[in-house]
């Protein structure tokens, strides 16, 4: 995102709501090139804009932030996941641990798996969950090599929390699992060095996701 972009929305994050002449007197610079990058922001879904009567005379057009914009300033959610996960540990068996993950996992796929489940073949399943993945913060992947297909991730939205906890790995391969309701064995981590993460996707044969034990593995 350019600098321009990114003062507009700290400016907007600080003051709530600013007309096009308030944005433009603050940053120095013109009416024009302020409404310029107000419009690529809206057309990013970032700033939405309103029109607010004040007294008399006519209203004026003010621009706010929209809730997606949160994402562009830094958070601290991870440190936060990590120390729910430390003291969660001092107070729950490990078992628990990742059954909770295994819950958690399964919240998602049935807020979200519904399209995915409508799909009548394995190969339009995990097209469907690629875009499920997509929603929850995962760049993924899917291809087939002879008779076995592979599911890539290449990154990974929990990369802070699982480097301190390796059990939430578990999530995501839960995740896949439960939505494609097919057995998943975990042939790359990231969190081994490997450049991805990579799953060889199985026709369930085996007893379900929950009963397996947690490991991150391949």
């Amino acid at each position: 995102m350019s600098q321009t972009r990114q003062q507009i929305l700290q400016r907007l994050k600080e003051r709530g709501r600013m007309t096009v002449a308030q944005l433009a007197e603050e940053l120095g610079l013109t009416p024009v090139t302020v409404h310029y990058h107000l419009n690529v922001l809206q057309r990013q879904g970032l700033v939405d804009a309103q029109l607010e009567r004040r007294g008399v005379g006519r209203p004026r057009l003010v621009f706010f932030l929209r809730e997606e914009a949160l994402s562009q300033f830094p958070q601290g959610y991870h440190r936060l996941a990590a120390r729910l996960l430390n003291e969660l540990k001092t107070r729950m068996p490990e078992e628990e641990i990742h059954r909770l993950f295994i819950a958690i996992a399964r919240e998602i796929a049935v807020e979200h798996g519904e399209r995915v489940r409508a799909c009548r073949t394995l190969e339009e399943k995990l097209e469907a969950l690629v875009t499920l993945l997509g929603e929850e913060g995962f760049l993924a992947r899917w291809e087939q090599l002879g008779n076995e297909l592979r599911l890539h991730q290449y990154n990974c939205p929990y990369n802070y929390v699982v480097h301190h906890h390796p059990e939430v790995c578990d999530l995501d391969r839960a995740l896949i699992s439960l939505t494609l309701e097919a057995d998943v064995e975990r042939a790359r981590c990231i969190l081994s060095g490997d450049i991805h993460c990579t799953f060889i996707i199985k026709p369930q044969t085996a007893q379900p996701f929950l009963e397996l034990s947690s490991g991150t593995g391949g």
